[in-house]
Order: C-alpha cells, then structure tokens, then sequence
C-alpha cells in the first residue's frame, strides 16, 4: 500500500511531532489503532491476534475491549446516541494517553457514528498521536452467522432492539486508513494483512 504525504495530512497528523516519532525504532512508537466494525465483525478476535504477534516482537500492547470498558469505565451508560458518544471518546482518551507513552493500543470498539470516530481522531492530532482507522468490513449477513454472543437471535426475536447495523445506525468509514474484507479469511490472514500495513507506517 502506497502512502503520499497528502493522505498522511488527510489524516490530520502533526508534521512536528511525526518527525521524531518516524526517528523511534518501530517498538517504541506507541499508536492507536482503532478497529471498528459492526457487532460480531471479529475486531476483538482480530486486535487480539495481532497483539499476541506485536508482543513477540516487543512491542508494548493494550487491548481495550470494548465489553469491558462498559463493565469498567462506563458502567451506566446506556446505548443512546449521546452515551454512545461519551463511551467512545472516553475510550479514546485512555488510548491517547497509553499510545503518547509509547504503546500499541488496539481499540477493538464498534463506535458507530463517524462524529465521535472523528472526535477521537482529532485528540490524538491535536497531540502528535498517531491515530489509525481500521474499518473490520464483514458484511451484516456473516455477521449475523456468526452471531457470537446472540444479538442478532435476540433482536430477531424481539428480545432487543437498537442493534447496531440492523435497527440502530452504523455510520462506515468513508475513508479509513485500513479497510480489511474480512469474508472467507482466516484470522490469522487479516492479522497479517493489518501487521503488513503497520509495517508501512513505521510501526511494526
């Protein structure tokens, strides 16, 4: 994958501050990377497949798994548009705050609506982070098959509502750094595919 410098700009990175992170051995530059997608996409499966091959490299790794940042730190909220919002860009903050300090936070978290995507990305711009949007692409149907913790069954059978993607709006990235097709791969060939990627940036 080619990368010029006007998408790096579009990316809203700082000029100043990527300079000595380029400098940094691939090891020591922290970074976002933020895998959205719709519920039973494989975000989680995938940012764990990729940890476990960045921390054999020695790499300093973090998953922040969606389903336990709303045990943990945003324990209350509901799924309305405004707290969705609030989820995600605390989310957000903590993977600034780690990735400023050197580590690889992979972020395996739906966040369905561009605005809160967008506020996240412009923090980590505003402090020389870099961030990057990968778009986990499983179509609905595959996802829906694989329903791996029965929201689609729930919401089929009226148990639920407000799922994200079938009555509840996902928002796709119009253009997101990475936008893996998940369909028919194994895990371990997207992992590869999103190490590779990294491995371009500068930051595997």
């Amino acid at each position: 994958m080619t990368v010029t410098t006007a998408d790096t700009l579009d990316r809203g990175e700082s000029a100043g501050s990527t300079a000595a992170a380029r400098a940094a051995a691939p090891c020591e530059r922290g970074a976002t990377v933020w895998l959205t997608g719709l519920p039973s996409a494989g975000k989680t499966t995938l940012a764990f497949a990729l940890a476990e091959r960045l921390r054999a490299e020695g790499h300093k790794v973090e998953v922040l798994d969606g389903d336990e940042i709303r045990e943990f730190l945003s324990k209350g909220l509901g799924f309305t548009r405004e707290d969705r919002h609030t989820n995600v860009t605390r989310i957000g903050f903590v993977a600034e705050k780690l990735a400023s300090n050197g580590v690889k936070v992979l972020a395996p978290v739906i966040a369905p609506y561009a605005d809160s995507r967008t506020a996240v990305r412009e923090r980590h711009a505003a402090n020389g982070t870099d961030f990057l949007e990968i778009h986990v692409a499983t179509p609905v149907e595959l996802c829906a098959e694989r329903d791996v913790k029965g929201l689609y069954a729930k919401q089929a059978a009226g148990e639920i509502s407000g799922l994200t993607g079938v009555d509840d709006p996902y928002e796709a990235p119009q253009n997101p750094e990475l936008r893996l097709q998940t369909q028919g791969r194994a895990v371990a060939e997207s992992a590869a595919e999103l190490h590779a990627f990294l491995t371009t940036r500068g930051l595997a």
